[in-house]
């Protein structure tokens, strides 16, 4: 028998074994691959030149680089200890172990570049779409061809190439290291031995819960109580990470076991078949691999969130530009405006102009701000009723206005309440009788603040009494309407043509804006996240192989006992559910209270974005758990 007909035989043997590995592999180097060939696209200078879109690939692809490797290290740790009996029968028989490396590096070099090639293959056809997926995004209209690039073919061949390299140090030092016996207990050697749940195990468990409990009560609180100065916020944020990590640790290394000990507690022992091969493994498997688990939590959590929040801006840009900027044009010098109307009359635009003389004083609003906050003194920029349309109020009564989201946690107001408005040399008590969303004036003239709105009478009232100090040399605002909202395009065009003076804003020029940075940067965490969704889920599913072939025997047994195929996948089901949805649902709710404490500063809808990533992500990392349940089953099959 040659070592070719050996290596070729063993590596048809185990091919079964490593589809899913394979597939994660030629996936990685795809996506790799494509990542690479946009940075020297052509078609992406237009990208480029507005976002920096090249390097920021480039950034991320270094990211993608760590993801994989850690992947493919840890992927080869785990077939390589289950062939630690093939390799310990191979010193029986007579083979050195310089020659036991010679053909797992045979095999694995056949099995890693020819899954490369595969990949980059697949990444070649690819990158047209992914491409074109960018600029759907960005909202880039131009036209994408498919394209090679050499430089992009010899980057993922070094790089993966340096993967390889240490894949095959790693195995070398594990054959060097290993006796003939202690590779014939490798595999057969548990994690963890079985232990009595004790009182340490129990504080653990509690512990757990707790810390990952305080650390969404001060998530919660991060941005709703006392005012924090950025070293505070800092701290405060340190605080909330390291309290969330260590208690999913300590949530995985004793509060599983200990939840699931008082079930099994409060059975008196009495436990089905079902609950035998779900609960009782469950309670002792996850807690050897609290570390690996907590690492696959933390950073789902974190892809989760990032493109949460990505999703969130991109989907709020429309509404965010209307709220941020009231009318589709703003000018701050009617010199500006004029030249941009004249040519809207030029090109037969329809439009309506308004007019808004603001005056900035300040406001004693303590009696309707929060107690915690520090300022009780608004500087605020006030606009008369008859500025604003539907809108007519008494004297003595004040609405707020452009009160948004991100407003609302810096700067906590009551809907109703005294306030003192302060001139130079007197004041004037009014009403607060409500605040509302809807913004009349950019944020260049309020300076984050709500906008007074009061009566026409008081206003005038002010005016006569201004501090010169508090007023801003640019105190006229002019806003622009299109009166036809499929003309609005056309203007913006116009706009851009005459390349107008700032300060000068644009409703459609901000949501692009925003659309193209957040869409960018949610496209590469997309793709970030769905690599390391797919490396997660197939080093879950490398595990689950591992504890079902350690099992076969207990199945072996169950099934002469009389026990049907089916009466142990109902258990195995229960199992998978618990191993693959525990880290999920746990994920999901770190990434949830993440996301709920700052949403507000990226966008105006937290529930819609959030629900849709969620729910793809969960899909998406069910089918790994579909795909060991379906494994299992063959093994029990397999067991009589």
């Amino acid at each position: 028998m040659s070592l070719n007909y050996i290596i070729f035989r063993n590596l048809r043997k185990n091919l079964k074994n490593y589809y899913l590995y394979v597939f994660a592999l030629v996936f990685s180097v795809a996506l790799y691959f494509s990542f690479v060939t946009l940075q020297y696209d052509p078609s992406m200078d237009e990208v480029a030149a507005s976002t920096k879109g090249a390097a920021a690939i480039g950034a991320s692809s270094v990211l993608l680089i760590v993801i994989v490797g850690i992947f493919l290290l840890y992927a080869n740790t785990i077939f390589i200890k289950r062939r630690s009996k093939e390799i310990g029968l191979f010193q029986l028989i007579g083979l050195t172990k310089g020659r036991i490396f010679g053909i797992l590096s045979a095999e694995n070099s056949i099995l890693y570049f020819g899954s490369m090639a595969i990949g980059v293959l697949i990444g070649f056809l690819a990158s047209k779409l992914v491409l074109m997926i960018l600029f759907k995004i960005l909202g880039v209209d131009a036209i994408t061809k498919l394209y090679f690039s050499p430089m992009a073919l010899m980057q993922t061949v070094i790089v993966f190439t340096i993967m390889y390299l240490l894949i095959m140090l790693m195995n070398y030092t594990f054959i060097k290291r290993q006796s003939i016996l202690s590779l014939f207990r490798v595999s057969a050697t548990s994690e963890q031995q079985v232990q009595k749940m004790s009182f340490g195990q129990m504080i653990v468990g509690v512990l757990g819960i707790a810390l990952i409990v305080y650390g969404y009560f001060m998530s919660a609180r991060l941005f709703s109580g006392e005012a924090m100065d950025m070293q505070q916020l800092m701290y405060t944020m340190i605080l909330i990470l390291f309290s969330v990590i260590l208690g999913t640790y300590l949530f995985y290394k004793g509060s599983v076991s200990f939840i699931f000990n008082l079930i099994r507690k409060s059975k008196n022992g009495y436990l089905s078949i079902h609950e035998v091969l779900s609960l009782s493994s469950i309670m002792f498997r996850m807690k050897s691999n609290a570390l690996l688990l907590t690492i696959i939590t933390t950073v789902s959590a974190l892809a989760i969130g990032m493109l949460s929040l990505s999703y969130i801006s991109y989907y709020s840009a429309e509404a965010q530009a209307k709220e941020s900027l009231p009318e589709d044009f703003s000018f701050a010098q009617v010199e500006v405006k004029n030249r941009f109307v004249t040519e809207l009359e030029h090109k037969q635009i329809p439009y309506e102009e308004n007019h808004r003389q603001p005056i900035y004083i300040e406001i004693d609003a303590h009696e309707v701000m929060d107690e915690s906050m520090t300022e009780q003194y608004l500087f605020s920029s006030v606009l008369s009723d008859n500025m604003v349309d539907n809108i007519d109020l008494q004297p003595g009564e004040v609405v707020f206005m452009g009160y948004g989201n991100a407003i609302q946690q810096l700067i906590s107001i009551q809907e109703t309440g005294p306030i003192v408005l302060h001139g130079l040399k007197r004041t004037l008590d009014q009403q607060l009788i409500g605040t509302t969303k809807q913004g009349v004036l950019p944020s260049y003239y309020t300076g984050g603040t709500p906008v007074a709105v009061v009566d026409e009478t008081v206003y005038q009232q002010l005016r006569q009494d201004l501090d010169p100090e508090l007023q801003k040399p640019e105190r006229d605002y002019y806003g622009v309407r299109i009166l036809n909202e499929k003309q609005a395009e056309e203007a913006y065009a116009v706009y851009k043509k005459l390349e107008l003076e700032a300060p000068s804003f644009s409703q459609i020029e901000f949501r692009n804006n925003q659309r193209n940075n957040m869409g960018l940067i949610m496209f590469i965490v997309g793709f970030l996240g769905l690599t390391f969704l797919i490396t997660s889920g197939c080093i879950l599913y490398f595990k689950q192989m591992n504890e079902s072939e350690e099992e076969k025997g207990n199945y072996t047994i169950l099934r002469k006992l009389g026990f049907t195929q089916s009466n142990l996948l109902r258990g195995i089901q229960i199992k998978q559910l618990f191993n693959f949805g525990i880290p999920l649902v746990v994920g999901l709710s770190h990434s949830y209270f993440a996301v709920k404490s700052g949403w507000f500063f990226f966008g105006t809808e937290l529930a819609t974005p959030t629900v849709i990533v969620m729910i793809v992500y969960t899909l998406l990392y069910s089918i790994f758990g579909l795909l060991s349940v379906w494994y299992y089953k063959r093994v029990i099959k397999e067991a009589l």
